[in-house]
Parts: structure tokens; sequence; C-alpha cells
């Protein structure tokens, strides 16, 4: 029997929601085979089949002084994606990410079509702070793909049905013995740890944290004289690494090439990183890590003020526990940081088996997270 045409209609506004957009067409294509892709979104979605209304790359941008400059043109991309969507007439509009444009463009065509399904793929983080986003978002969306096992719930309260599909980390590639012998020279044949450091990908981030690793890493090299460093980053700062890394005690193995970062991650003895989701990727690699943020006295006293929990690490919190080490804003400072390292170096193991335990929850070893969306979307429209 021929199956009905299934027509969706995909948002994705930066290279993380396109990673996600790419796995769910994937998963969709394998359960439905007639369905037709509109929308916007990058090269992995359009690999996939989706002619992008226009370059994705339009939306992501990130910062204030960076959009304003820009508000008025983003401001029509979201008319003209709105209007597209509507003359479309899809069987659901799915947003992936990016809320300040995606959720814009749900709001106007929710208002002119409250008949037409809307999926919002990445569920806010209500359960950090500003509990209230998620009321607000179920004025427009009526279900949720989760990353993380414990938000549903949280959704559910504000009025919109959501399950967890798992996050992508769990399909993601790791490294091959021959991609790690390419860092400088196989681990069996040097003497001492080898630390990853990871001072995030914006200039305002490795400019802050930079200094303060660079004073860490003299402090462990006194134990650890033999010590080795790799930083993976993103060529957008590399020039600003290789001036801040300048001076470092231990000079790094600078890394911008996708194969040697996943050799640098398989590698590493311990990690020294800012916070984000980069704790996921070491926990898929079964590294042990410190958390490491400096920001504006002002931002940190905002961001205390609203935050609704007690560590800033997705391994602490899908783990529920509490191994991962923080050095935040004023506690961002080599002397506490460098015996963290150290005590690490010697006892992984509270940490080891936190992370075994995030990946498990994360979904690892099941269907891919990209299966997992294409049905639980096909399992909130109507007559499928």
């Amino acid at each position: 029997m021929t199956m009905k045409p299934l027509s969706l209609y995909l948002l994705a506004g930066e290279p993380s929601g396109d990673r996600l957009g790419a796995a769910l067409m994937a998963g969709l294509k394998s359960l439905h085979p007639n369905i037709i892709f509109q929308g916007i979104g990058g090269p992995l979605m359009q690999a996939e089949g989706l002619n992008s209304l226009f370059p994705m790359e339009e939306l992501s941008i990130m910062g204030l002084a960076e959009v304003l400059p820009r508000y008025f043109h983003l401001k029509r991309r979201i008319r003209e994606a709105a209007a597209a969507a509507l003359a479309a007439q899809p069987d659901a509009l799915i947003t992936i990410d990016s809320p300040d444009f995606c959720l814009r463009v749900a709001k106007i065509v929710k208002t002119a079509n409250p008949a037409l399904r809307t999926i919002h793929y990445v569920a806010p983080s209500v359960w950090a702070w500003r509990p209230g986003r998620a009321a607000k978002m179920a004025k427009v969306i009526d279900h949720v793909l989760a990353l993380l096992p414990f938000e549903p719930p949280y959704m559910t309260a504000a009025g919109m049905s959501c399950d967890f599909v798992g996050h992508p980390v769990v399909a993601e590639p790791l490294a091959t013995p021959t991609e790690i012998a390419q860092l400088d020279g196989p681990p069996s044949e040097k003497p001492g740890p080898l630390i990853l450091t990871l001072p995030g990908s914006r200039r305002g981030e490795v400019s802050r944290l930079a200094p303060v690793i660079g004073e860490t890493l003299a402090l462990i090299k006194a134990k650890h004289p033999h010590a080795r460093v790799a930083l993976p980053t993103v060529r957008g700062v590399e020039a600003l690494v290789r001036d801040l890394t300048a001076a470092w005690a231990i000079q790094p193995q600078i890394i911008t090439d996708p194969a040697l970062k996943r050799a640098a991650f398989a590698a590493a003895d311990v990690a020294i990183a800012a916070s984000g989701t980069v704790s996921l990727e070491l926990a898929a690699n079964t590294c042990p890590m410190v958390i490491a943020y400096d920001m504006h006295p002002l931002t940190l006293w905002l961001m205390r003020r609203a935050a609704l929990i007690d560590t800033v690490t997705l391994v602490n919190l899908v783990s529920d526990t509490r191994v991962v080490p923080e050095f935040i804003g004023e506690n961002c400072r080599a002397e506490q940081i460098a015996p963290a390292v150290l005590n690490l170096l010697d006892h992984p193991q509270a940490q080891t088996e936190a992370m075994h335990l995030t990946m498990q929850r994360l979904g690892q070893g099941g269907e891919s997270p990209g299966l997992r969306a294409a049905k639980s979307v096909l399992s909130v429209l109507p007559d499928r």
C-alpha cells in the first residue's frame, strides 16, 4: 500500500541544529518513504534533501553587539520564513533549537493557522533558569523533542507533550587508533600525562580562560615535568589562541582538524574545560574533567540570582552526582584548579562511573537519537 505523502517544514538556525535536523530527516526517510521536506537548514540538511529558503548562515549570529546591526534583516527573514511555512501547508512545522528565531516564526504560523501541528527539537533549559519560558513556548508549540532525560516533566507541566529522544553525543564517532597515533607521538612513547585544554570557542571565553589555564599548567608541570598539552580549537579563534598560549609553561599542540580533535579527546588523561556541552563529549570519551569558567562580574551575579541549580555541568546533572569539580567566577584561579587536576590524574574512578552512567542515560547503546526523534514526530501527527 502506498503511504500518503507527508510534508514537513523544518527550520534550523545554526550548525548544531543542522546536525540534529539532518539526523531527524534521515530517520524520517527510513520510516516514511513518501516524504517532502521544505524549510531552512544548512549543508547537512540540504544533503538529506532540503532546499533551503535562504542560507542558514544568515541566522547563525550570537551576541547583542552582532545582532543589533542586522535586527531589521533578521525580522524580515522571520516574516519570510513564516510566510513560506504557511504557503507550504505542511503536516507539521518542526523548529530546531535557535529559539530566538524559530519560536518567533512558530508564533506567526500558529497565530495564522492554529490547527497546524508544531514541534520543537531541543527543550529550553527551564530546569536551570527562566522557568517561565516553558509556559510561553507552550502557546506556540504542541510537542517537544528533548535531549536530556529529566526534561519531559517540565514541558508537560507547561502544557506540551514531550518525548526524550536521546542526545546526539551518543551517536558521534569516536577516534580510531590510526587517528590517535597522529597526535604528537604515540601516547605509549610519552612519559607524562596528556592534558586536554578547552578554553571555549568564542573570543571572550578564550581571552578570559587561556591565561588561567596557562598558570594552572605551570603548577601542574612542577609535579609532572613531562606532561603534554593538546588544545582543540576552531579556526575563528586560532590566531588568538596561539597568541595567548605562546608563554604557557607547557606548549600545547593546537588542533583544528576534526579527526585530531577526536583523537585528543580519546587519548587525554584529564581535561580542563570551559562550561558547556563539551562535558558530554568528554564523558563519551571517558576523559575526566574539571570545569573552569570566568565572566564579567555583573553577568556572573545575574546568572547566580537566576539559577535554579547548584551545578552548571551536564555530567553532574544527568548522573545526579557532583563529581565534576567546577571553578566559576572568583574561584576560577590556578591555585584552586591545579590541585583538582592532579587529584583526578591519581583518582579518576568516581568520574569514570558518573560518565558511564551519563552516557547510558543519554541513550548510548540504543536506537540513534535521529531515529527516536523521527518516531516521536510521526507519533504526534494525525492519521499517521
